[in-house]
């Protein structure tokens, strides 16, 4: 089928059949719906269908599949292979569902497909009321609930997969389905750390936990300083109590009131500290960290959505990510991944991060597709660039970091936070038993391997 048939026949019965809105080469607006956050992602679909209703992606599947053509889901589009967007074929753009329903005396929150952390953060903020969601606020919520979701509160409240109570998907046959403990409960065990392979999510319910107060220190030292404040900090998180979460991470300084002049568009070294509770009970608990000699600070209590938006990456930057889950962090180790900082590309928005888990991570189920949160920590190499040239020598960065650490890795990772990396990969990001369970799942819900543009699973 030529794409000029599509164009002047089938694509008005598409329109006709949506409420939402069809976008197509040419139409206003299309550039700017087929990019995503990763600015070495330039693909042009033949048709982004924007849903508005469940109805409306049940559409959009059915007629991708009758016409032949490959299928995309999008939600925040900020995964780092671009996935969300599809060359030559439709994009179900989920954006426009973004709604937002907070039940304060139920402490949930139902929360449409296309929404982002901005929107779920927000929502709940009023009502003092929280659940883990990634470390940025332009974030999807639905790619990152599927995937396990890790983020600030995680030590506190669990991974954001921990707190989903139900989930109502458009399967490949263009069913509606609802999966909970109680309803199609096979599915709803996929649905945390099986990622997008079962379906288009429509909406998700959420458990929330009481937040009335949160605080943060933001610390910041010279490069020079960096291996005694890494060392420092992870003997220090080795005793933290679960209310304090962060991470310790080489950066290029931002251009912010708080940064001495000097330091500004230079490689340093941060670490930030959260806790799940006001100041008067963070300092105390922060006290060890703020005594080793940083040159800038910002110790503050902050609506926790503020923070959510506090450190967004900015779009439009060349991305390549990858991670790797440790076991332990021996001296050796941080040694590494300090010396790894060097080879950066700089200045930039690149981020050289490691992570603590523990606490409510480590406790959560352990029978889910995550079996990356048993890790106590999480290197990741975050690149980001605006030069094409730069882009060998920022993925060569990122997997030589994660050659380093590999002597200290227990094999599972957290797929939301790697590219495609084959298949082995994947298989490892969810576990072996977990797989061969997932391919089961995937064989009842989509046989014909329909939403495959993701850390795929084979169907059985």
């Amino acid at each position: 089928m030529t794409s000029d048939l599509l164009d002047s026949g089938m694509l008005a019965g598409l329109r006709s059949g949506l409420v939402g809105e069809t976008i197509a080469p040419g139409d206003t607006g299309y550039d700017e719906a087929r990019a995503v956050f990763n600015g070495v992602i330039d693909r042009r679909p033949r048709v982004i269908a924007q849903c508005v209703t469940p109805r409306d992606v049940a559409t959009a599947v059915a007629f991708a599949r009758s016409h032949g053509l490959e299928l995309s889901v999008r939600g925040g589009g900020h995964g780092v292979t671009g996935a969300a967007v599809v060359e030559d074929g439709l994009v179900i753009d989920l954006r426009r569902m973004n709604a937002v329903d907070v039940d304060p005396a139920a402490k949930i929150a139902r929360v449409g497909g296309g929404a982002t952390m901005a929107d779920l953060d927000r929502a709940t903020q009023p009502y003092a009321l929280a659940t883990t969601g990634g470390r940025a606020s332009t974030t999807g919520v639905g790619g990152l609930t599927l995937g396990g979701g890790s983020g600030w509160l995680e030590r506190r409240f669990g991974l954001m997969c921990d707190n989903l109570l139900a989930a109502e998907l458009v399967t490949a046959d263009g069913r509606r389905v609802r999966a909970s403990e109680q309803e199609h409960p096979e599915l709803f065990w996929a649905l945390h750390g099986g990622g997008g392979n079962f379906g288009v999510a429509t909406e998700f319910t959420l458990g929330l936990h009481p937040l009335p107060a949160f605080a943060i220190a933001l610390l910041l030292w010279r490069t020079e300083d960096g291996p005694d404040v890494v060392r420092r900090y992870r003997d220090y998180m080795g005793d933290a109590p679960d209310e304090v979460g962060g991470a310790v991470l080489y950066l290029t300084a931002p251009p912010e009131p708080f940064v001495p002049p000097e330091m500004v568009g230079r490689p340093a070294v941060a670490m930030l500290l959260t806790y799940t509770g006001g100041l008067g009970q963070a300092q105390p608990v922060f006290e060890p960290m703020l005594g080793l000699g940083h040159r800038a600070e910002v110790v503050a209590e902050l609506p926790y959505a503020d923070l959510q938006c506090m450190l967004d990456d900015p779009p439009g930057y060349r991305n390549y990510w990858s991670a790797e889950y440790l076991a332990g962090f021996p001296d050796q180790a941080a040694d590494l991944f300090c010396a790894r900082a060097r080879d950066m590309v700089a200045p930039s928005p690149s981020q050289h991060v490691i992570f603590p888990l523990g606490g409510a991570v480590a406790a959560g189920r352990d029978d889910y597709p995550v079996p990356w949160r048993a890790a106590p920590w999480a290197v990741h190499p975050f690149g980001l660039w605006q030069d094409p040239a730069d882009d060998e020598r920022g993925r060569a960065w990122a997997h030589a970091v994660c050659a380093d650490l590999l002597p200290w890795s227990i094999g599972a990772v957290y797929l939301n936070f790697i590219g495609d990396e084959g298949q082995e990969r994947t298989r490892a990001g969810l576990g072996e038993r977990n797989t061969r369970r997932l391919a089961a799942v995937k064989a009842e819900y989509d046989p014909d391997n329909v939403f495959h543009r993701n850390h795929n699973i084979v169907p059985a």
